[in-house]
């Protein structure tokens, strides 16, 4: 990463990130509902963590770029992604402390924050998803490419590092 902007590390984060939830989407598709996998991007690549075996991530991985270069982009917005709890959770926290800061009774204050909280969590969804698409994700897949995908294991958990590089590198 030396010689990168920090703009340049958020970008290709960005971008992998984008990949990542379109190849877990794809998995998800491939393998069902009930497959059990976190993810996490890096400005390197993104890590998958679950007992996937590595033909499927790298299947998933390639269908996953080809569709994104195809215009499917909603790939890159996932109801799973952490950017939605993130923004679930600030948004009750604040409302709810705005809410119980406003009110004098102690009950009036209880019922305040929960229903503010109640609220800025619905209200997150949308707002979530925007995020995603306008800040920590990107289906811009232009000069990416995926130089490897590995397997290895923490302990007990499979885990399958999928590897990006962009042109220039």
């Amino acid at each position: 990463m030396a010689g990168l902007s920090v703009a340049d590390i958020f970008e290709r984060t960005r971008r992998n990130h984008g990949l990542e939830h379109a190849t877990v989407g794809v998995l998800i598709q491939r393998l069902g509902p009930t497959i059990r996998l976190v993810a996490r991007s890096t400005p390197r690549g993104f890590y998958i963590y679950g007992p996937l075996p590595t033909e499927a991530v790298r299947a998933a991985v390639d269908e996953a770029l080809a569709r994104l270069r195809a215009g499917e982009t909603e790939l890159a917005v996932s109801p799973l992604c952490g950017t939605n709890m993130a923004v679930a959770g600030l948004l009750a926290g604040l409302s709810s402390m705005a809410m119980a800061s406003a009110a004098r009774r102690p009950l009036d204050r209880l019922v305040g924050a929960v229903v503010a909280g109640t609220l800025a969590v619905l209200l997150a969804q949308p707002l979530g998803r925007l995020a995603q698409a306008r800040v920590t994700t990107s289906a811009d897949m232009r000069g990416l490419r995926v130089r490897r995908v590995e397997r290895f294991d923490v302990g007990r958990v499979p885990v399958h590092w999928v590897e990006t590089e962009f042109s220039g590198d």
